[in-house]
């Protein structure tokens, strides 16, 4: 990394010239927050100390429960601090003349890392609703099958529960048994459950659960082959893989913003292919819901435009540091404290350890030892915030789980690790 240093000055100051909204550039001059940049670094912990120091992180609390959601680092929130203020000075002026023709530059941005035009792209709330969009939107009828998932999460497992109850649809179940490093098993699971009737199959392309990245692309295609649609759900992969969404093959797709792009609360990106946005209807009313126009599933009414501009900011720490390099120090993160436990009697893992599998997510579990309990204990003894999971076998339509997620982010040093190290090992006795 010889050009580290010449590459941090040169990207500050690119994103000192272009960061700034222009429209709020011309309305506020002088007062908009800035973008975040980075100094000269001489190795790579140091490079990481101050993406530390990007982020307001608790000195008393160690995050480890990033999965869920992940804090915006300081320049996100001193921009929705200033957002929020400019609108309530004359909320339908700023938000609906100044703010909301800010939306296009931050499709166009968010298209750039996404690698697909922006006309392809709705910005919404979050993995669900844009799942949620396509899931109700699609035009499935009695009797058609669609391929789901032991491990799909939750809310889409319930949304085509609920379009199985309402319209007839039929749920298959694949059921990979994960963790796994076998490919070939992992898509034979789901293409072994297509049949002629199988018009969509949907899959997760990293696993809440336990962090397994599954193999989308080999599964899109033998779908495709078969004239199967694919959806992607992305929540937990877009902004920590390094990927962009043709490289799955997929039709459609969603993800969270503010899980690893380390968006403000409430951020979420849905992408379908440009010549199936006609077919899916809005899941909320619109002027034209079977047009071509992506942003007919934006018609939200009255909604948070600070927190989408203030975006921008999470969009350009992400891009500073890169999504390979990203990537990469979160699978280290994530094998720092695994493998130094994995010896300790008792602990056992659901997370392969291979980088083609798995990246910042890591569980880990202790023998006759409940999940709750370990992470309420090493919440209690060490500061230490991390989730339980825990579930039981329903019915052949969802695995069992009993684990602790960890999932550290960007921020996320290997002193707060070693803290966990050694409280996982004196847990244990």
């Amino acid at each position: 990394m010889t050009d580290r240093r010449s590459f941090i000055q040169q990207s500050a100051a690119l994103l000192g010239a272009l960061a700034l909204h222009g429209s709020t550039r011309a309305a506020f001059p002088g007062i908009a927050p800035q973008p975040p940049t980075l100094g000269p670094t001489t190795d790579e912990e140091d490079f990481w100390r101050q993406v530390r120091a990007a982020f307001a992180c608790s000195p008393t609390l160690i995050n480890l429960n990033n999965g869920g959601v992940s804090p915006a680092p300081r320049a996100a929130m001193e921009a929705l601090d200033h957002y929020n203020r400019m609108c309530n000075e004359a909320p339908s002026y700023y938000m609906w003349r100044i703010l909301d023709q800010d939306r296009e530059p931050l499709r166009m941005n968010l298209a750039v890392l996404a690698g697909v035009p922006h006309e392809e792209l709705a910005i919404c709330r979050n993995a669900t609703e844009a799942l949620n969009s396509i899931i109700f939107g699609l035009p499935l009828k009695s009797g058609d099958e669609v391929v789901v998932s032991t491990y799909d999460y939750p809310n889409m497992y319930n949304a085509w529960r609920q379009r199985a109850m309402r319209d007839g649809v039929k749920l298959v179940y694949a059921d990979p048994q994960l963790p796994s490093e076998d490919e070939a098993a992992m898509v034979e699971a789901f293409t072994s459950k297509f049949t002629a009737r199988t018009k969509l199959v949907h899959i997760t392309h990293v696993v809440n659960w336990n962090g397994q990245i599954l193999p989308v692309r080999k599964i899109a295609d033998a779908a495709h082959a078969q004239g199967i649609e694919v959806l992607v759900d992305a929540a937990h992969s877009f902004a920590l893989l390094d990927y962009k969404i043709p490289d799955l093959g997929a039709d459609y797709w969603g993800t969270s913003l503010h899980k690893f792009l380390c968006a403000p609360f409430g951020n979420g990106l849905m992408w379908v292919r440009k010549e199936k946005i006609a077919k899916v209807w809005p899941l909320l009313s619109n002027d034209k819901p079977q047009g071509d126009d992506i942003r007919k599933f934006e018609t939200l009414g009255t909604r948070s435009f600070p927190v989408e501009m203030a975006t921008g900011y999470s969009l350009d720490l992400h891009n500073l540091i890169g999504s390979a390099r990203k990537q990469q120090r979160l699978h280290f993160l994530k094998s720092y404290w695994m493998e130094r436990v994995k010896d300790t009697p008792g602990i056992f893992f659901r997370t392969s350890p291979d980088p083609r599998f798995s990246c910042a997510i890591g569980v880990f579990g202790m023998e006759g030892k409940k999940a709750t309990a370990i992470s309420e204990e090493l919440f209690a003894k060490w500061k230490i915030h991390t989730v339980a999971i825990e579930r039981e076998a329903k019915a052949g339509i969802e695995a069992p789980f009993n684990h602790v997620r960890v999932t550290p982010n960007v921020y996320t040093t290997t002193q707060e690790l070693d803290r966990l190290i050694e409280a996982v090992r004196s847990m244990v006795g």
